[in-house]
């Protein structure tokens, strides 16, 4: 959103690589091979990585546009233009950046205390992105929890954890601390901040092990509760993202 933002006006260079700093003390940049290098004016895979601000030029050099968030999981690595280094290091990361107007995506990695390495990669091509429109994936998010929240109270889990609502609220109140640009839209934000409160709730009881469900047979029933809500939350953040870099766009549009 921030890169989005950027690209469109709304936000200055030094906001963007302030905001970084939420994530890691230092970020760094290398393009994965040679060709993607050459082309973005990056260092290669065996050269010296470079700071985010080169980056951000080269990206507007060429030409790109707005970015897409992808969080891949096994057996969807859509929008990752199939089998190839960047689906293999992107569902490794659980997260990528694609940005489909330069042909290139971006897979964050923490690679040593404090550091965190953007590595760029060849996009070929980028069939396969989902637009999933943010009032379903809102409405998909709040069923998931109701039928989840049921399933889960059947298994008592974390029922030997009396502070298990605290736990939620510290995880959940991490991401209402994350910097945004100022043209967020709302709707946006309340999606992901709902998402980070289910994700909460997920980590908790994936934490709760074994918790009540003692039984191979219950704590089985447990992990087929909490997919559907994690597919869920996965939906409702890109849906959320995606609606925040549409209206990001559309606000730079119209300031020019």
């Amino acid at each position: 959103m921030w890169t989005s933002g950027w690209l469109h006006g709304l936000a200055a260079s030094d906001d963007v690589l302030d905001a970084l700093h939420t994530w890691a003390e230092q970020h760094e940049v290398v393009a994965d091979d040679d060709g993607t290098a050459t082309a973005l004016d990056l260092p290669g895979p065996d050269e010296a990585p470079v700071g985010p601000a080169l980056l951000l030029a080269s990206l507007r050099r060429a030409g790109a546009t707005s970015a897409r968030l992808v969080l891949p999981v096994p057996g969807d690595v859509r929008g990752l233009g199939g089998k190839g280094p960047l689906s293999t290091c992107a569902l490794r990361s659980g997260e990528a950046l694609v940005i489909p107007s330069v042909h290139v995506g971006l897979v964050p990695k923490i690679v040593a205390d404090g550091v965190m390495r953007w590595t760029v990669f060849d996009l070929p091509s980028s069939n396969g992105l989902e637009h999933i429109p943010i009032g379903e994936a809102e409405q998909g998010l709040g069923a998931a929890l109701r039928e989840a929240t049921a399933a889960l109270a059947s298994l008592d889990v974390a029922k030997h954890r009396p502070n298990v609502r605290n736990e939620i609220a510290e995880l959940a109140a991490a991401h209402s601390s994350l910097p945004w640009p100022d043209a967020m839209p709302p709707r946006a934000l309340r999606v992901l901040q709902r998402a980070a409160e289910v994700d909460a709730i997920l980590s908790v009881a994936r934490s709760d092990s074994p918790g009540g469900a003692m039984s191979a047979s219950a704590m089985s029933a447990r992990t087929d509760a909490l997919r559907p809500v994690s597919e869920a939350v996965r939906r409702a953040r890109c849906a959320a993202v995606d609606e925040a870099v549409r209206v990001l766009a559309d606000t730079g549009a119209g300031r020019h």
